[in-house]
């Protein structure tokens, strides 16, 4: 591999770093220090997308300028990144990418110009002007087709976004277009015979769609509807739409369209890239992005890799409303950093949505960083210090030993212990490579549980007592120190403040960061060095109490969040007189069952009984924030004379009848405090 160059997402400049994009980022981090520590030229970008009219609004709603916002919330995410030790300044990030650079300006501007100056597969312009008329997400930056969109029985009510829930926008505007629908063939022969999209369930996911038909894609705002972004080149009334001028920042970070910037970093020489992303933003990366770069006559990407969702621990969508998210404040404060790392990367599988919490980090952190690697550590460097002077002692056990070796459990020749540990780092490296880093952790720490068991079996405090037994203790605690050396270098990319400890107690003062695990030989550790003292690496966490702190804090947390302030405004009254109201038939409702729509994250699929011979069947966009199964039992109210609907290919007959509050809209349904039965009028 002549580089490697790994990309996060560019968060989008709407919101503050979260759990979420705080993930993706730790594993490219680890990624990145990874092919460091083997010699490869490394490049890894983070960052922020900064334009839009989701941006726009926001800074106008805050008073601000669209630049000063994009200015507070790319702050926000640097400070957040160099609290967890994510930043050039602790050896992570190369840059951090922001889309109102003006280098990037000129870096999309010249992908725009290449990509109008080419032809398409069919031998057709990729770019045409047109009119473009359609539903637009402002959150998801997107157009929804009228399949995707939820459409709500009242005529004259806009169309539902189906992932956030709020109306669409009906947008009828000149626009520049993509001729996206002549790329169908090339991306379907692209995803069929290359690995470019992992896991392979997501690029099946991606296969079906481009089969299903694409559309031409509208790539372009008029200035006068979006002013914060970049202009079309040799057409300022024109704006380059979000995903053409984000997507772009993956090159124009390596200079492309900028020799000064160029000549920096080098585009040649970093390119193609590793891009890792969340699966939400899939179809962006792994249709559109190909597509662009195609039509340019660029490379395409390496591998684009989409990761699951983290959950928390009753497997939930995690959100303010519920109250279920990660405070990364408060990680931060009673995690270390290479706690978390460990967590985040042995835990989760890569690719699979994961439950994840504060307790289960505690858990993972006192039974295989405390007791077991910090364990280790502990009770060698002890025991070193106590039996050797301090120094590390000689691995030799005389012939004359063997059988007294033996008979303790003590293989004498160290190359069975030698053997197993380069076998672990071969499935580890070979773990990393495949983006199975779950399992690659797993394989070293089943040699850690073996040299803990030969130290247990050996009993150096016992061997200590016979002076013709030394050479088996040195022996017995050689091997315990060299395995430590084999950890702190192949544990650096997860681990990396606490490798870099290990290693200085071990008394050594190479940096693990250049120490190369393919290179790792044993028995390299010398004998006669002076270990360091030094407190626990990794001291156990007093869950309960951990756990009550934590829920204070959180608690506290809530309480001194700064509210916005809003204005009264005086409307006119809008009332209905006792007849109208009258319409509307209100009934108990008993839910007989519940489970998730096919294909839908949000929408529920009730079997509610309300008097009638046949339950009736409800959909309800609930999902984010009630468990189906805690659902069935319970007494609703249901809008029976509602128009049957189709959301998703499914009829609703009715409607359920909740309050709406806080940012996100939570839902929370309507019930009795007294027992009605099913059918009961409201009145």
């Amino acid at each position: 591999m002549k580089s490697f160059y790994v990309t996060t997402p560019i968060y989008y400049a709407n919101s503050s770093p979260h759990l979420g994009s705080l993930y993706t980022t730790i594993i490219a981090d680890c990624l990145a220090r990874y092919h460091r520590q083997l010699g490869v030229p490394t490049y890894f970008l983070t960052g922020t997308d900064e334009h839009g009219i989701n941006i726009e609004r926001v800074a106008a709603e805050k008073g601000v300028t669209p630049q000063e916002h994009v200015d507070n919330v790319a702050k926000e995410f640097q400070e957040s990144f160099a609290d967890f030790g994510l930043d050039t300044a602790h050896g992570g990030y190369d840059v951090f990418m922001r889309t109102s650079a003006p280098f990037h300006y000129r870096g999309v501007a010249e992908l725009w110009r290449r990509v109008r100056n080419s032809k398409t597969p069919k031998g057709r312009e990729p770019l045409y002007k047109g009119k473009y008329e359609g539903w637009f997400c402002a959150k998801c930056a997107a157009y929804k087709t009228e399949e995707e969109a939820i459409f709500p029985e009242q005529k004259d009510s806009p169309p539902i976004c189906p992932d956030h829930l709020t109306p669409l926008e009906r947008i009828a505007e000149e626009s520049y277009f993509f001729r996206l629908s002549d790329y169908s063939d090339f991306l379907i022969d692209l995803f069929e015979n290359t690995d470019f999209i992992r896991p392979e369930s997501r690029r099946n996911e991606v296969l079906s769609f481009v089969r299903g038909g694409l559309q031409d894609l509208s790539v372009s705002r008029l200035k006068t509807s979006v002013s914060w972004g970049i202009p079309v080149p040799d057409d300022p009334e024109h704006v380059i739409y979000v995903w053409f001028d984000a997507l772009t920042n993956y090159i124009t970070a390596l200079g492309f369209g900028n020799e000064e910037h160029e000549n920096l970093v080098g585009f040649d020489k970093f390119w193609p890239a590793l891009h890792l992303v969340g699966k939400d933003i899939l179809r962006f990366h792994a249709v559109y992005w190909p597509a662009f770069l195609a039509a340019a006559g660029l490379p395409l990407p390496r591998l684009i890799y989409a990761h699951g969702m983290l959950l928390d621990a009753n497997g939930r969508k995690m959100g303010k409303s519920l109250g279920n998210t990660i405070d990364l404040v408060l990680l931060r404060r009673r995690f270390s950093n290479d706690m978390v790392r460990y967590y985040l990367l042995r835990e989760v599988v890569f690719g699979q949505d994961g439950k994840v919490g504060y307790e289960t980090i505690a858990e993972r952190a006192n039974s295989d960083l405390a007791s077991g690697l910090g364990n280790l550590l502990s009770r060698t460097i002890s025991m070193v210090h106590k039996y050797c002077g301090g120094l590390i002692p000689p691995d030799a056990v005389p012939e004359a030993l063997y059988l007294q070796a033996k008979r303790i459990g003590f293989e004498p020749d160290p190359q069975g212990l030698a053997s197993a540990w380069e076998l672990a780092r071969d499935q580890y490296c070979a773990h990393f490579a495949d983006f199975t880093f779950s399992r690659g952790l797993e394989s070293v720490w089943a040699v850690i549980a073996r040299v803990d068991k030969m130290i247990s079996e050996s009993k150096p405090w016992e061997l200590v007592k016979n002076n013709e037994t030394k050479p088996l203790l040195e022996a017995v605690l050689y091997r315990a120190a060299e395995s430590l050396r084999w950890l702190s270098v192949l544990l650096y990319p997860v681990m990396p403040v606490a490798t870099q400890r290990i290693n200085q107690l071990l008394g050594l003062e190479q940096k693990v960061a250049q120490m190369s695990p393919a290179e790792l030989k044993w028995g390299e550790l010398t004998s006669g060095l002076k270990v360091q003292e030094g407190i626990a690496l990794f001291p156990r966490l007093d869950k309960n109490k951990l756990m009550a702190e934590l829920e204070m804090e959180t608690k506290q947390s809530h309480l001194e969040a700064p509210v916005a302030e809003t204005a009264l405004v005086t409307e006119e009254h809008s009332y209905i007189s006792i007849e109208d109201f009258a319409k509307v038939d209100l009934r108990v409702g008993l839910v007989l069952s519940a489970e998730r729509a096919p294909k839908a994250d949000k929408l529920l699929v009730l079997q509610v009984e309300i008097g009638e011979p046949i339950p009736r069947q409800i959909l309800a966009g609930i999902a984010q924030f009630y468990e189906p199964e805690k659902l069935v039992g319970r007494k609703v109210v249901i809008v029976a004379n509602l128009a049957p609907r189709k959301l998703r290919g499914l009829e609703s007959q009715g409607m359920v009848v909740a309050a709406s509050f806080g940012e996100e809209g939570r839902p929370v349904i309507a019930t009795f405090m007294e027992d009605v039965p099913p059918g009961a009028r409201l009145k």
